[in-house]
């Protein structure tokens, strides 16, 4: 972090902050479009991320203060149960709301957020706002929550209180994520084991395309409706409840029962990057890098030509990386039709990566994309 937040909350508050905690984003490694058929996803936590500093107040207010965003706001701490229209300190309310409804004790706080997560750019700022706020107060009131529970906590602020219909994943590779591990994840289940990354001689490139992701939520469910129907044309002939129950040998015996074109290549796609994640796996487990490199440009081909969700922005950035000899593996992350993409990237060539693929990304747009170093981080901690 470059700013002092403790100062920087002396500022804001004429006041020192009592505590100080981190939590981070997280970018899925591979396995996109295939939770809500009941495939694996493997996100990790990354190093950019929310810092939160708090301090408590006599005044019995919660006063909401971030350095990235210019709307203040304060809220009686007896009335926190509706939104206040699209402002972001949504967030932490619907966070303190959880709580007291839940029948916890927490009197007047006064907050200040930083965040280097860059914001609508899906590497889940807003998880890492919700958990961050969660966290914080599990913490500093001793509420006694685990960590499952904070996660189902604030996907019920999203859900619920925001009114987005998202999964689970964010918040819980946000409170989950481990030093150099990724999480193969059932977002049905909850079931998840770590996966060692040694990323040795690389680092990971994230790459906000800074396409906004207007056309997501919309292909996001017409997507999901197309998996529906190829599952109900398969389920004449076997019995399935998900898509992700069949390898592709298995969907190869009975694909013939799908003879819509689109509909058969979204199904594809979805058996085949499932089979991706558990190839995923085992190439991290055994250290063979490359071997995930060259899954991660697959992932990105499907996601491409089979499940229509990327875009000319995210394809000139892995069209770029797969000829720039440094990378070995990239691929768009996220739902899709802008955000991000990421690179596994040779170390020492960061800047001469982030001025050749800016000028071909430029030269091909018309616009720049901004690029962000990472390393795989931990989840939660108070600093």
């Amino acid at each position: 972090m470059n700013i002092n937040l403790e100062e920087k909350f002396a500022e804001q508050y004429d006041k020192k902050s009592d505590a100080i905690y981190f939590t981070p984003g997280r970018v899925n490694l591979i396995g996109e479009h295939i939770d809500y058929n009941g495939g694996l996803v493997m996100p990790c936590a990354i190093t950019l991320g929310t810092w939160l500093a708090i301090a408590p107040n006599n005044d019995h207010k919660f006063r909401f203060k971030s350095l990235n965003f210019e709307i203040e706001t304060t809220v009686e701490s007896n009335i926190l149960n509706e939104k206040d229209g699209s402002n972001w300190a949504n967030y932490p309310i619907g966070v303190i709301n959880e709580m007291i409804r839940d029948g916890k004790e927490i009197t007047g706080l006064d907050f200040l957020f930083y965040g280097n997560i860059p914001i609508g750019s899906g590497l889940s700022s807003s998880a890492s706002i919700e958990i961050a706020t969660a966290y914080a107060l599990n913490d500093y009131f001793n509420l006694g929550y685990d960590r499952l529970e904070l996660v189902k906590m604030a996907k019920r602020v999203e859900n619920d209180f925001i009114g987005l219909n998202s999964g689970i994943m964010d918040q819980f590779a946000v409170a989950f994520g481990e030093k150099n591990k990724a999480i193969v994840l059932d977002c049905e289940t909850l079931k998840y084991k770590l996966v060692d990354v040694d990323l040795g001689n690389y680092v990971l490139a994230i790459i906000n395309t800074n396409k906004p992701r207007e056309l997501a939520d919309s292909k996001y469910n017409e997507r999901v409706a197309e998996c529906q129907t190829a599952l109900k044309l398969l389920n004449e002939e076997i019995t399935l409840h998900y898509l992700c129950e069949l390898n592709a040998e298995k969907f190869a015996l009975h694909s013939h029962v799908i003879t819509d074109e689109t509909i058969l290549n979204r199904a594809t796609h979805v058996v085949k990057e499932n089979d991706r994640v558990h190839l995923a796996a085992k190439a991290l487990n055994s250290g063979n890098l490359e071997e995930f490199g060259r899954l991660m440009y697959a992932s990105h081909q499907s996601l491409r030509n089979l499940y229509e969700v990327s875009g000319k922005e995210l394809d000139a950035v892995v069209d770029f990386c797969t000829d720039y000899e440094h990378v070995i593996g990239a691929r768009m992350t996220g739902a899709g039709f802008g955000g991000c993409a990421i690179a596994l990237l040779e170390k020492g060539y960061e800047e001469d990566f982030a001025k050749y693929l800016t000028d071909y990304y430029v030269a091909k747009i018309g616009y720049h994309a901004a690029i962000y170093i990472s390393e795989i981080g931990s989840g939660p901690t108070k600093l």
